[in-house]
Parts: C-alpha cells; structure tokens; sequence
C-alpha cells in the first residue's frame, strides 16, 4: 500500500536518451508515449487499492461499528445534559451548595481561630516558664543559662528600644515583657555587683586586686569568666566593664602619666591548687633618680603592662572581650598621654625637632604592641590618636610657637604704658645726643620720628618671627607666616580699645599712637622686599603684608585728624567767649576779648609742646598750618561782620590783633624754619601761603587805622585782594568805620566798580 503513495518519477517513463538537461524540449512522441504509460500506471493503482479493500473488509467494518456507538452515546449525553439543565433551572441546589460552603468556611475559620489561640496560649505558657526558669537560675546562680534565656526571650518577645506598641499583639504580650525587663534589670544588676566584687583599688596598698572566684548574696564559687560570658550573652558586656575601665583610668593610668616621679607595676599571682583564685597588680613610684619623668618608653611600657594584666586577668585573653575594654578605655587614654605627656614634649626650638623623632618611633611601636593584643582597632584610623599626634608634630609646634607669639606681643601691647620722653626731632635730649630707643627713620621717608616701646618691640618680635619663616619647613612657616601677621593686627586690636580715654584728649599719647601707626605701615611696606625672597617656595605664593599697611596709614591719619578736630574745636570754645569782639572799647568787653586771645594763645602754645618733639616735621606744619587757619579766618570774620565800630573801637581791636600776633610770634617763625613743603613746581611755599588767613589778619589790623582813600587805594592797587578780602567785606568794613559822607560815597563806588 506504501507503494501507492510513492512519487512518480516522469523521466523514467520517457525513452529519450539524454534528458539530463531540464531545458531539453519534449517531441510529440515523447508526449504521447508519455500519457500512454502514466494511464497504464493509473489502472494498475487502482487494481491495488480494490484488492487492499477486499483484503481488509473487516476491518473497515469494525471501525465504521465503532463510529456509529460513539455517535450513538454522543446524543444520549446530549439529551441527559439538556434534561440536567432543565431540572435546575430554579437553582435550588445552588443555594443549598453556597450554604453549605459558609457553613464549612466558618467552621474552618473557627477551627483556625482555636488552634492559634491554642498555639498563643501553649507559647505563652512557655514563654512564662522560660521566665521561671530564668528567674529560678539567677537565684541559683546559673548565671550563663539565665543570660541564653533572656537573649531567647528578648526574640520571643520582640524586646526593643523602640516603645511603640503594636495595638494588634495581645495583651499578655506586655505584661510579658515587663517581666523579661524586670528579670533583665535583676541579671544586670547581680552581674554588675559581681564585677564590683571581682576587680577592686585597695587604696592602702595601692594596689588593683582581682578575684577570680566570686561569692555574692549566698552564691559561691561563681567564676569570673562565668560572669563575663554572662555579659556578653545578655549583650551588656560594656555597661559591666565600664565601671572596671573608670577604675583602671583613675588609679592606674592616670597616676601613671601624672606622679611627680615615674611608676612601676608589678603584678602578682596567687595560684590555690593549681587555679589562679586571684591577681594583684601593684603601683610602685619608682625611686631610682636616674629615671626621667617624661621618658617615652618607660610611660609606653608601663602602659603596656597593664593593659597586659587586663587582658590576662580581667578579660581572661577572650579577643571580644579585651577589644570591649579597648573601646571603652581606649580614648580617654589616648588623650590622658597627648596631654600630659606628649604636648609637654614638643620642641620649643625648631633645631630640636629631630629629636623628637625617637618618641615618634615609641609611640609607633606602643600602638604596634596594642593591635597586636587586640586592644585597638587595626583598621579604623581613629585608634591611631597618637601617632598622627606625634607625626604631626610639626603642625603642633608651628601651633604652640604661634600662640607663645601672639602671647608675647599681647603682653607686651597691654604692659607698655606709653609714656613719651622729652626728646627733640633730632633725636637729642636736654641738648645731648641720645640713642634712644623710641627715636626711628622711617624706611619710606626722609624723616625720622618718636615712637612708642611697644612698637619697636612688636616690630622686632615681627622681624625675628620671619626669620624662623626663612629657615623652617613649609608647614611650620606658613604658621609663623602668620602669627607674624596676627601679631600686627593685634596692635590694631589691643591699643585702640587700651587708650581709648587718651585718644578723646589732647596729648603726647595719641600723638605717639599716630607715629606707631605710621612707623608700622612702613616697615610692613618693607617686610616683603626684605624676606619674600628667602621664604619656602609654597609661602612665597600666599605671603602678603602690603594689603596690611594701608590699614595702619589710615589709622595713623584718623588719629592724627581726631586731634586736629579736638583743637579747633577747643580753639573755637576760646572765641566764642570774646562775643564776636563786640565793644571792645569798653572795658569789661575788652577784657573779655583779651581774655579769649590769651587763651587761644595758650592752647596753641600747649599744642606746639605736645606736637612739635613728636609729629614729622612736614606733618607738624601742615597741622598746625590747620590749626592757625581755623584762628586766624574766625578772627577776621567776626571783626568784618561788626556793623559799626567807633573810633576807639578799632583801635583796640587793632591792639588785640597785635598782641595775638605777638604772642605767636615764636610759633611763626618756627613753622617759618620748616621749609619742607613744596608745590608741584618746586617752589617752596611760604607760611602765608599755608595759612591764607594769616596775611588777611596782618592787613586788617592795618586798616583798622587807615584813611578812607588809603584803603580805596590799597584795594584799586589789588593788595587787598591778594590778602584774601572780598568787595563785600571792604564795603561792609567801610560802612562800619566811616560816617555816610560824599567821600565815602565816592569811595564805595570806586570799590564796587561804579566809576
């Protein structure tokens, strides 16, 4: 049959000779003989399949038997299934399905319910005789199995630090833990006493004893280890050691780095039956003089041998528990041996600093020995508190001779007093050359002035503290870099506020003040010529003074010109007493303007006594240039603005004007002698040109008794508009002097330009 379904192959039923080429046409004969034999193939097909079917007759007819049942059961099935949905058409066993499943739905929800209850109740109970358990072994002083029970109980019961309460855990739940806190605080409280107990100071002896079998309240025989174990597990192993590592800080390490004299441990055994039963470790202050209090490895090993003993007979060489005491003694010893050992033994010379190189390799090896024992950390960089200390060594002296600096030049700001000598300009007193030490040239002028003690001081402290710049490491320089600056400011900071009083006043102290400041401003200006080009490579890019000395200029000019304001002021409280010079032909008034004169002539005195030995001699003249000025211009004024003067009247006043000017007439020529100031073109400039007023003063003393013509004369002639009177003053002055008259009126005409 399989031979029926085989594919014909065309080609072989061809008799062409080569047909190997696809492409090769088809003749007509070929064709017919072709259909000839595929219908000659066709019959003998069909003549297999007949006798195939004939063959298998059964079998065909079993199968189409079977065909026929399955049909058959098919629409019975059909016709039950149609019956089924018709019955139940009203869904009455529906409802009685869906009742049925509530009713198995509840009774498993009920059944669930009473079976977690009956788990909550049989954990509760358990919970509760664990708690007996723990609280019956605490008594009989199974201390380990009560600390595994609670550490178990405290997951049980979700023991935290958190007090929120779940509002959907049972009640029980609370009262549970309140009895676990209650039985956690009575462990707590036993293990602390026996700890209490096992490590004590016996302070007669001076020495720490160490009880490795422990008896408190009725429990005997109680080893130490036991206890610790205890701790660990309950998990308050710090808070037992903490009160043993406040004893060993306060009587062991302490005394070990604060005895006048060096102390030696010592520690004892006593075995009983081959177990150690107890330990001492006893404090000796050495008495050997050749031992040195601040020796390195003699405070190091001492260290060492306790923290030996610790770990040998306190934490019973358990890693954890030594790295505990560690943690909790750790630090405070650590800076117990910075501050009482370590600072104190910081080069105070920068020459020294090698030699501190020893106690940096014994602190390495101190720390060494501790990781070694498990004492510090070998990982976390905050164990090493002692080594970066003492690497870091040049930072701490840079810092300790810094603050010694501003130290010095505070003192030495707050001690000088201030007191200005009787010296000249030219540095002589009592008519004798002196070296004094206050008397300085200025590096940035021609001059040389007075100066205070606390600023040569605090210039040469300045100046030796740039010379240490020059010769230190980077680090250490950039800190006397700039303690050498703080050290200036601290003049700007301390004096000011010191002489506050002094400054509110005329008086040599201010004067002082003005020179410090201008003295300081210019050898600040030459501290960067002089050192910059010694300074380390790294400080010559951040050294700066000159934005400093603008700062001290400016000060020097604000004192200088407070004073300045102070005198005028003063000078114009004398004047105002003369009234404006008012009927000076009368007596009393004359007295009272005489008066007025006498004590502007005081004040100016008492300013050229106080100015002239101190100030630079271009500054003492421009001043005092000022000063005159502010006189002589409200002089002049005043006795203008009288609007009628008798006869006698000007007389006086021209009386006044004399004295005045003869009674400053050795200040004149004093500030006459300075010729130091110059215009732009090189000129010398004149007194009168400094004090305009002083020329006006001089010709209205002439006018005062001059003819009407002589004074229309001398203002057509220009003189007195060189002496600085305007048109207005002239007439006003006329008007007062002379009767109205033709004269007059042709005069004042002639002024004002009418003619």
């Amino acid at each position: 049959m399989d031979a029926l379904f085989d594919s014909i192959n065309v080609r072989e039923l061809l008799s062409a000779q080569d047909l190997s080429d696809p492409t090769t046409p088809l003749s007509s004969p070929d064709l017919r003989l072709l259909i000839q034999r595929l219908d000659s193939h066709s019959l003998q097909i069909k003549s297999k399949i007949q006798s195939y079917l004939l063959s298998h007759h059964n079998d065909f007819a079993n199968l189409f038997s079977v065909c026929d049942d399955a049909v058959s059961r098919s629409n019975r099935i059909s016709d039950d299934v149609v019956q089924l949905l018709s019955s139940i058409s009203n869904r009455p066993i529906e409802a009685e399905i869906g009742q049925i499943m509530k009713q198995m739905s509840a009774t498993t929800k009920e059944a669930r319910e009473k079976r977690g209850l009956l788990e909550l109740v049989r954990a509760i109970l358990e919970i509760s005789e664990k708690l007996k358990g723990a609280r019956e072994g605490l008594r009989n002083g199974r201390l380990r199995f009560t600390a595994e029970e609670l550490r178990e109980l405290k997951k049980a019961l979700r023991v935290s630090d958190d007090d929120r309460v779940d509002e959907r855990e049972p009640v029980v739940y609370s009262l549970l833990r309140k009895q676990w806190s209650e039985c956690f605080e009575e462990i707590q409280e036993v293990l602390v006493r026996f700890i209490g107990n096992a490590v004590r100071f016996e302070r007669e002896s001076n020495r720490i004893r160490v009880k490795c079998v422990l008896s408190v309240d009725g429990n005997d025989g109680i080893e130490l280890r036991t206890v610790l174990e205890a701790l660990d597990v309950v998990g308050i192993l710090d808070y037992g050691l903490a009160k043993v590592a406040d004893l060993m800080i306060k009587h062991v390490i302490s005394p070990a780095l604060n005895f006048g004299a060096p102390v030696s441990f010592v520690a004892e055994v006593n075995p009983d039956s081959q177990v150690i039963t107890e330990a001492t470790l006893n404090i000796v202050p050495s008495s050997d003089p050749k031992i040195e209090k601040m020796d390195g490895e003699i405070i190091y090993s001492g260290i060492i041998q306790v923290i030996k003993f610790i770990n040998n007979h306190i934490c019973l060489k358990d890693v954890s528990w030594i790295r505990c005491f560690g943690r909790l003694t750790w630090p405070r010893i650590s800076e117990l041996i910075i501050s009482n050992f370590l600072s104190k033994v910081v080069p105070e010379d920068a020459s020294k600093l090698a030699d501190f190189l020893k106690i940096i390799k014994c602190t390495s090896e101190f720390e060494t020995a501790l990781r070694e024992m498990k004492f510090i950390s070998a990982s976390d960089n905050k164990d090493n508190q002692l080594s970066n200390f003492a690497e870091n060594v040049e930072v701490h002296f840079a810092s300790r001779k810094k603050t010694e600096i501003l130290a010095k030049a505070r003192n030495l700001l707050l001690q000088c007093d201030f007191a200005a000598q009787e010296y000249t300009r030219n540095g002589k007193k009592d008519g004798v050359a002196a070296e004094t030490p206050g008397h300085v040239d200025l590096l940035f002028l021609s001059e040389s002035c007075v100066v205070s003690k606390a600023a040569i001081q605090l210039m040469k402290l300045v100046h030796q503290t740039l010379k240490d710049v020059c010769l230190s490491s980077p680090r250490v320089a950039f800190e006397f870099y700039r303690a050498a600056r703080d050290a200036l400011l601290l003049y700007e900071v301390v004096i000011p506020v010191k002489l506050e009083r002094q400054l509110n006043g005329i008086n040599q102290v201010a004067v002082l003040m003005y020179n410090d400041c201008l003295y300081l401003s210019q050898e600040i200006l030459g501290l960067a010529f002089e050192y910059r080009s010694d300074f380390p490579s790294s400080i010559k890019e951040h050294a700066m003074f000159v934005d400093m000395a603008p700062r001290f200029h400016l000060m020097a000019e604000e004192i200088l010109q407070r004073q300045i304001k102070l005198v005028i002021h003063n000078l114009r409280e004398a004047l105002d007493g003369a009234d404006g010079f008012q009927n000076t032909h009368q007596m009393q008034q004359f007295q009272s303007a005489k008066f007025s004169i006498d004590q502007v002539v005081f004040i100016l005195e008492k300013v050229r006594m106080i100015w002239e030995p101190l100030l630079l001699a271009s500054t003492y003249k421009r001043s005092m240039c000022m000063v005159l000025e502010s006189v002589f211009s409200r002089v002049a004024k005043d006795i203008l603005l009288l609007d009628d003067m008798a006869a006698d009247e000007t007389l006086e006043l021209q009386r006044l004007i004399h004295v005045m000017l003869e009674s400053l007439t050795s200040l004149l020529d004093g500030l006459a002698a300075l010729q130091v100031v110059k215009s732009q073109e090189g000129i010398t400039c004149t007194l009168d040109d400094l004090v305009p007023s002083l020329r006006k003063i001089r010709k209205l003393a002439d006018l005062l008794d001059m003819p009407l013509k002589s004074i229309t004369t001398a203002w057509e002639s220009g003189q007195l508009h060189s002496c600085g009177f305007t048109t207005s003053e002239v007439v006003d002055f006329i008007k007062a002097i002379f009767q109205d008259s033709t004269l007059r009126r042709e005069c004042l005409g002639r002024i004002n330009g009418d003619f």
